[in-house]
């Protein structure tokens, strides 16, 4: 262990902050930390395995006049009440000839426990079938409604086998029988991740590998992520007992799991690999990544949990919940690379790139550069000491840099440089005395600490240093033309239409389209309270609402009106012309609760409803379409505040708030193209177009904005940090962007593979959040921070750090990086 190790340049030891000796005591005790962290994980999964709960989806929403109806025919009408499902019964020759098999599943449906009803859909022998009714009009398909006094996903896991039991006769005499609703949603196949998680694991691995050339640290990200994953996994199967989360649940929190915690365990790692080739020992490398880098991905996971807390202001328990799952698997991302990691790392030791495809790399650019000096020096210059990069700048001053003093590496190569270097006065560039510097520097058996005074990202640098208003235009051109799609946006919800027909649910859709017209997918109820109507008035009250509802525009049919047991209810069936998911059936909700309905009883004191699983799923759509604004503003809001308590400058700040608006915006624009308008749609396995899933815009403005605080803070960093060293604000820039655009490029990379893989899944509202959420990173990564904010940053200049003096007493100091750490150390 190098002296620095343990104490200062004075002799004193440095003050360790708490992150750096948990770091550090994680590493040195890795069996008990790996250990600890498996007991964890079986326990919480055996837990989970007993006491676990379910998921479905609830949409229903208190206070709503679909949920007021429900509530008002369960009162008055119980069989009529409740969840409805189909069991869609097909054969090629009419239905009656199986009347005895029909009579028979139906009564075994009727003993089904939480059966309120269910209605046989042959007529009686000798009676003709009703027009309209559930029997089609060659005989050949008929549907059964089953009325439910609850949510079918929390009656058992056995429930289905019940139900199966039920219809056998039907299916033993040939009969094809479906299951549409909620009874299909139920029957659907378990819903399986783990081809997703192996994509993007191995393009995780493939990336690692050729980015920093260590199989060893490829690999241990990997592993840090997944057992933090499967552990907030089983957490949140422990939360689903106490309170229904929605199905796609599960599949969020792994896909913002895997992605931030590989990310998180990558930024940890790349400290520590540097710092192992700063000479520093496993056991204070680890500790020393921790409390630096361990300080951004804390205030990066800390970030995306308000973010997603935030959804909570929707004030819709369905949208907070969704967020609490994506939260918890976050925190035990954070939590595994704060621990897990570095007692990984420290067991590893010194092994770290035994195996190696390349020469490895910690930070910084390409190994090509060290040829062109880039380590030549083996001078850490003092803002690199932050980072864990080596350069030449302060190499060319002719003295060693304040880091490496306090680490103990003085260098011999800087005796040979005097202070009239003309390369002191080009941050990054290589100096013209190479010839003088130890070649051992570009040895390919040795690791390389990979600055880039000469590579790719040094020259694309400068490039951008000097045409800034070129780059922030193709920029800013690049993002309005994806979010052209976006004002054409349609929030909806997707019915089973769309999914794959190996779903029953999707074949009961189809039978049901083709034999009663797509609207039989989804029908509404229309409710009227006449409770507090006078028996002699109610006669010509019923011939007003059926009256209003003849002719209805994009309406199939109207049932005619019945009357409750006890006469204070009337209620009837509207079909809808078109299918559940279309804007046609949308408005006809509408325009039925706020037009129709209304006129019909005015001058009453009748109260009138549609309600109905469709009607639910269109008052959930317009409380979230109310709601989406203030949650952007809210977001926005957070971006702002974060970014300026972190930098102290107000214009940071705002470029970052609208950099995520315009990124955000751009990545709405590519799902619409994509599943609306049907651009690659049916290429990514969805059926025909649809709309965007209500949910999913406030859900991916929630989540991008916390994951773009990983590359802003990484970036700003550094850019603040040499600025304050240098007073150069465009060379700071450029030096960041050099420095950083590494580490970006495959985090970045590596999340949008894993977000990616998730377009495999059956799910289409996950196929859907999935490519949001990849393209969301991907413009984030390239356009947003390796175009706009390099571009911006340089146009802004000094300027761009400036702080009222009034708000520079009120602001906390937040050492994102932990630079208060290296400070220390040289002091």
């Amino acid at each position: 262990m190098s002296s620095s190790d343990a104490t200062s340049v004075s002799g004193v030891p440095p003050r360790r902050g708490w992150l750096w000796r948990l770091g550090g005591w994680c590493a040195r005790h890795p069996v008990v930390v790996v250990v600890g962290w498996l007991v964890v994980l079986v326990g919480v999964q055996v837990a989970n395995r007993a006491v676990g709960g379910t998921y479905s989806d609830d949409f229903s929403v208190p206070g709503s006049q679909a949920q007021d109806g429900a509530n008002v025919l369960a009162a008055h009408e119980p069989a009529i009440g409740g969840t409805s499902a189909q069991v869609v019964l097909h054969d090629g020759q009419p239905l009656t000839d199986f009347q005895a098999q029909v009579d028979q599943a139906v009564t075994s449906l009727q003993h089904l426990p939480h059966v309120l009803s269910a209605q046989n859909p042959l007529p009686p022998q000798g009676q003709a079938p009703q027009p309209g009714g559930p029997l089609s009009a060659d005989g050949q398909t008929a549907y059964v409604t089953v009325r439910f006094d609850g949510v079918l996903a929390t009656f058992g896991d056995d429930y289905l086998d019940q139900v199966d039991a039920a219809v056998a006769p039907l299916r033993q005499a040939g009969v094809q029988v479906e299951y549409g609703g909620p009874l299909g949603e139920l029957a659907r196949p378990e819903p399986s991740d783990r081809v997703s998680e192996l994509i993007g694991f191995g393009v995780a691995i493939v990336v690692l590998l050729v980015g920093f050339g260590s199989v060893i640290a490829a690999g241990l990200p990997l592993v840090s992520a997944l057992l933090a994953v499967v552990v907030g996994l089983g957490l949140l199967g422990l939360l689903a007992a106490l309170t229904t989360f929605a199905t796609v649940a599960p599949t969020l929190a792994t896909m913002i799991g895997l992605g931030v915690g590989i990310d998180y365990a990558l930024f940890l790692l790349t400290r520590h690999r540097q710092n192992l080739m700063d000479g520093r020992d496993p056991q204070t490398a680890a500790g020393h990544a921790v409390a630096t880098s361990g300080r951004a991905v804390l205030i990066s996971g800390t970030t995306v949990v308000i973010a997603l807390a935030g959804l909570s202001v929707s004030g819709i328990s369905f949208m907070a919940k969704l967020g609490l799952a994506a939260g918890v698997t976050v925190v035990t991302a954070v939590c595994g690379a704060l621990t897990l990691l570095p007692a990984l790392m420290g067991l590893i030791g010194r092994r770290m790139d035994r195996f190696t495809v390349r020469t490895p790399v910690a930070e910084g650019a390409a190994p090509d550069a060290a040829s062109t000096g880039a380590v030549a020096n083996g001078v850490t210059s003092t803002d690199d000491a932050a980072s864990g990069v080596t350069t030449t700048d302060d190499a060319t001053t002719g003295a060693a840099a304040p880091d490496d003093a306090a680490a103990g590496d003085t260098t011999t190569g800087d005796a040979s440089i005097d202070d009239t270097s003309t390369d002191a006065v080009t941050p990054g560039v290589a100096s013209t005395n190479d010839a003088a510097i130890d070649d051992a520097a570009t040895d390919d058996a040795a690791p390389v600490s990979a600055a880039a005074t000469g590579g790719m990202w040094h020259r694309y640098a400068r490039r951008v240093e000097r045409r800034p208003w070129w780059y922030l235009a193709a920029g800013l051109m690049t993002v309005l033309v994806l979010a052209v799609p976006l004002p054409s946006i349609q929030l909806g919800h997707i019915g089973d239409g769309a999914d794959p027909t190996s779903f029953t649910d999707r074949r009961a859709f189809d039978l049901m389209s083709a034999a009663f017209g797509p609207g039989s997918n989804g029908p509404l109820t229309v409710v009227v309270d006449q409770s507090a109507v006078a028996a002699a008035d109610r006669p010509a009250l019923a011939s007003a609402v059926q009256q209003a509802l003849t002719g209805v525009p994009n309406t199939a049919g109207t049932a005619p009106l019945q009357t409750s047991a006890d006469g204070d209810v009337l209620f009837t069936t509207v079909t809808p012309a078109q299918a559940p998911q279309d804007q046609e059936t949308t408005d006809l909700v509408g325009h039925l609760s706020d037009t129709v309905l209304p006129d019909a009883v005015a001058g009453t004191p009748a109260a009138t409803y549609v309600t109905g699983t469709t009607a639910a799923q269109v008052d959930f759509l317009d409380l979230v379409a109310s709601r989406l604004l203030p949650i952007i503003a809210v977001v926005v809001a957070l971006a702002f505040l974060i970014i300026l308590l972190v930098f102290r400058a107000p214009l940071i700040a705002l470029k970052a708030a609208v950099l995520n608006l315009v990124s955000i915006a751009a990545s709405y624009g590519v799902l619409v193209a994509v599943f609306q308008w049907g651009w690659g749609g049916p290429a990514l396995g969805v059926s025909g177009k649809v709309p965007i899933e209500s949910y999913v815009p406030m859900m991916m403005f929630a989540i991008v904005f916390g994951l773009s605080m990983d590359y802003e803070v990484f970036l700003l960093s550094r850019v603040h940090e040499r600025w304050r060293q240098t007073g150069d604000s465009r060379g700071a820039v450029a030096h960041a962007l050099e420095t950083t655009a590494r580490v970006i490029s495959c985090a970045a990379l590596i999340m949008v593979s894993v977000f990616a893989a998730f377009i495999v899944s059956d799910n289409v509202v996950i196929k859907m959040m999935g490519l949001g959420l990849a393209v969301s990173v991907l413009i984030d990564a390239t356009v947003v921070r390796l175009l706009m904010v390099p571009a911006a940053m340089t146009l802004l200049g000094g300027a761009a750090w400036w702080t009222p003096r009034w708000m520079d007493r009120l602001l906390p100091d937040i050492d994102a990086e932990g630079t208060s750490v290296v400070a220390e150390e040289r002091n």
